[in-house]
């Protein structure tokens, strides 16, 4: 039987907030692997959580080869209603990745006033989100 105590633990699992993966990832930046999943137009999505590789979760299945296996993967979307990075956290641990879901996403990033970069790249992206 799946209690509460199971729930918490799974949720602590699968997941990371901001401030822990800020803290970790300066301890150990070899360590993880961030991936901007958003869907939509680029210039909705051109600020991004500083040293994340962006890859929309709808061009995820052609671009795997450049997640790395050996890393820990953490992914992020919009905020806490988005689930596309849920979505993306499913696929890439059934393909063996190891991976957590950043809380709260670039709404909860951006929140605290860590560090963002600007990403305006010519990428072809669907206006689709994905959600």
């Amino acid at each position: 039987m799946f209690n509460t105590l199971d729930y918490f633990n799974a949720r602590l699992e699968a997941t990371i907030s901001p401030m822990d993966y800020l803290k970790l990832s300066q301890m150990e930046p070899d360590k993880y692997f961030l991936i901007d999943v958003r869907n939509g137009p680029i210039n909705v999505r051109s600020i991004t959580i500083k040293d994340a590789h962006v890859i929309p979760q709808l061009e995820l299945p052609n671009r795997l080869n450049e997640i790395p296996k050996d890393k820990v993967i953490i992914v992020y979307c919009w905020d806490v209603w988005c689930n596309t990075a849920a979505k993306v956290a499913k696929l890439l641990l059934e393909h063996g990745y190891k991976v957590k879901e950043l809380t709260g996403g670039i709404a909860a990033w951006k929140e605290m006033n860590f560090p963002v970069s600007d990403s305006s790249q010519d990428v072809e992206v669907s206006d689709s989100c994905g959600c």
